[in-house]
């Protein structure tokens, strides 16, 4: 029991009863879920801040089994998200999945620091959405233990001709082994240094490229095909 002191982002809001909230957090520490008394009255203090993808800094009381939140100073609300309902829907997306990978207790900084610059390119670019898609969730699986493996052939270990990508065995394939696995899907050189730089960019930089439209497109098949693989679950 105590008080917590937390930044994170609302990645759930719930209307309970005439006027209170339950919400759920993604901190740096996992997702919290918390009741949050009065927060649609009008002229209450939480309910800027406790809105859905709203990003702030939170002070919670934890019971014995329950969060309650106190307070909260709002960071970034995500306007420009709010009003755009193809940018809005993205976010929900990429949400959705995020809501699904975590739990409570749970380190969740690399998490929270990547949907969050996700959030910002969203919000504050015209970058193609779902190229930016398609960039979230590759890295995404990187966080989750599903790093490609991409110096070298998953097969025979060579690191010449890496032109194909095994979904099953996790990474690049060389010409002879690829075209043996029927699992695998031919890739340009565009797209195999896309994949690369994704896995070893730093996390503000990863946003910071772009492509031919062949190749974004080329880039999503893998990603979603990826993601949906390794979380055996069908995302958008």
């Amino acid at each position: 029991m105590g008080s917590i002191k937390t930044k994170g982002i609302i990645i759930a809001e719930n209307n309970m009863g005439d006027f209170d909230k339950m919400v759920t957090i993604l901190t740096p520490n996992g997702k919290i879920g918390c009741s949050a008394k009065g927060a649609r009255r009008p002229k209450s203090q939480l309910m800027a801040g406790t809105q859905f993808l709203c990003f702030g800094e939170y002070m919670l009381f934890k019971g014995n089994n329950t969060y309650t939140l106190n307070s909260c100073d709002t960071i970034e609300v995500f306007y420009n998200i709010r009003i755009d309902l193809d940018k809005l829907e993205c976010a929900a997306n990429i949400t959705k999945i995020i809501q699904d990978v975590t739990d409570e207790n749970q380190n969740t900084y690399k998490i929270l620091q990547l949907y969050l610059n996700t959030l910002y390119v969203i919000a504050k670019t015209d970058m193609d959405l779902d190229f930016v898609i398609s960039i979230f969730k590759l890295r995404l699986m990187c966080l989750l233990g599903f790093t490609p493996r991409i110096d070298s052939c998953v097969n025979c270990n060579t690191k010449e001709n890496l032109h194909y990508f095994s979904l099953k065995d996790n990474g690049f394939k060389c010409e002879n082994c690829g075209k043996q696995d029927t699992g695998t899907i031919q890739i340009s050189e565009s797209t195999k240094m896309a994949i690369t730089y994704i896995i070893k960019a730093p996390a503000k930089k990863i946003f910071s490229f772009d492509m031919s439209e062949e190749n974004k497109k080329q880039l999503e098949m893998i990603s979603k095909l990826y993601t949906n693989l390794k979380l055996e679950k069908e995302y958008k």
